[in-house]
Parts: structure tokens; sequence; C-alpha cells
């Protein structure tokens, strides 16, 4: 039987440019994946995806998207176990608010000695091999996002923390946090401080900057220094083209 490999971890030479997934859908999610997208993920906090169809929108990935990464709901062990094993590749953990929470993050994506994710990979294996036990910790993402006060308050703290190679920058949740209401709040100094900050902190201990963006603001956000960047969603990527077309046929 053919095994895949692993991708690499994300590296701060590197560009990648992803897409969202809020729908449940393995059609949708096998598009996206046949675009090209570096990589592609399935958001089971925000999205509409549950246990029961993480599993077929995967499949419906892996053939042509070898990075395949799901936003779990909760920093919950169990189920960033189970999307593991399901084959996905990374996970990014939402509402981090501390160290420790990463750690625990990080010990839930990692096999013993270095974690405490529990041995039974189930589809993963099947993909990547009996090996995968062995290469996992070497190459499995886990992504913490940086969204919360508490977040930016122990920044140092979380980029400092060995399995911690890349973050996420949830910018709607920040600035809530901050205080500005949900949404991007360019050129409000809160926000723009912030990103700075974490830009510059993630710099200094050599871990990728990642953040959650649009088409509108895809290129600024690379030109800051990003080098992970969500450059668009599922949804919005159809309510856009589809609004775009009907605008253009009744006027034309």
């Amino acid at each position: 039987m053919t095994s895949h490999q692993l991708p690499e971890p994300f590296n701060p030479a590197s560009t990648e440019l992803g897409c969202w997934l809020k729908m449940s859908s393995e059609i949708a999610a096998e598009t996206a994946a046949l675009i090209g997208f570096d990589y592609v993920c399935i958001d089971m906090q925000h999205g509409l995806v549950g246990h029961s169809n993480l599993t077929p929108m995967l499949q419906a990935i892996h053939p042509h998207s070898p990075r395949t990464l799901v936003r779990v709901p909760a920093n919950n062990p169990s189920t960033i176990g189970w999307c593991l094993d399901a084959g996905a590749t990374g996970v990014i953990i939402p509402l981090i608010n501390s160290a420790s929470e990463a750690e625990a993050a990080i010990r839930a994506c990692m096999y013993p000695p270095i974690g405490d994710r529990s041995t039974g990979p189930t589809r993963a294996a099947v993909i990547y091999g009996n090996n995968y036990v062995h290469a996992s910790n070497d190459s499995v993402q886990c992504i913490p996002m940086i969204e919360t006060a508490g977040a930016l308050g122990s920044l140092e703290e979380i980029l400092s923390l060995s399995g911690v190679n890349a973050i996420y920058v949830g910018p709607s949740d920040l600035s809530v946090n901050l205080g500005l209401g949900p949404g991007n709040h360019d050129g409000e100094a809160a926000f723009d401080d912030a990103l700075v900050a974490i830009l510059d902190a993630c710099s200094r201990h050599g871990v990728v900057p990642g953040i959650h963006s649009n088409p509108s603001l895809a290129t600024r956000r690379l030109e800051q220094g990003f080098r992970i960047v969500t450059i668009v969603d599922d949804l919005g990527g159809m309510q856009g083209a589809m609004s775009e077309a009907l605008t253009a046929a009744r006027s034309g």
C-alpha cells in the first residue's frame, strides 16, 4: 500500500496562502484543494462542521493538498487527538490565554515522551504508514491562536514553548478583546500596535506568524510580515462570486 509523507512544519522563509472551510461540504473541500492553496483549514469552532462530516472532508482534501488543518472548537485533548487521528496534519487552537494552556495543547498533539496523545491514529496511519507515530511529533503542527488579552500578555512565554513553531492571529476576537468591536481595525492604534508586537515577538523567537484575512486585506498582511495567510473562505468566496455575477448581469 502506498503511504504519503507528512508535510514539513511551517517555515518562516516561506509564504503559505490558505483557504478556510466553514461549510460542511466535501465538494467545497475538494474544490478548494484542487485550486492549489498551500493549506486548507476546516473550521470546527465557528464553521458548520462536526465530527460526522470532518473525516469525509479530510478525505476530499488530502489527495490534492498535503497540508490539512483543523481549527478545533476548544482546547480539548480528546477533540485534538481525534482530529489528528482522522488525518489532519495540524490543529489551530482557539482562545489560548496563557503559556500553560498552549502547553496543554502541545501535549495533546504529541505522543509520549513529549506529550500525552493516546496512540491509535486510525486514518492517519492508513495515509502516512506504520511509521506515523514515530514521525508525527516532528511534523504535526500545534498552532495556538493569539486573539485574547491573556495571549498578548503571555506572548513571550507562549512563543518560547518547544512545540510552537507557528501561531495564528484571530483579528476579530483580538479586536473585541482590545475593546474595538468585531472585525479588522487597521488604522486603530491598539489593533495596529498589537499586530506589530506579535510580529516582532515571532521574529525574535523564530515562530512563523499567521493570520486570518480576506481578499481585500491579504496583500497588506503579507507586506506586514505574516507568512501564513488565509486569504478567502468558502462561504465568503461563494457570496462574493454570486454577488458579482448578479450585479454584472443586471448592469449589462
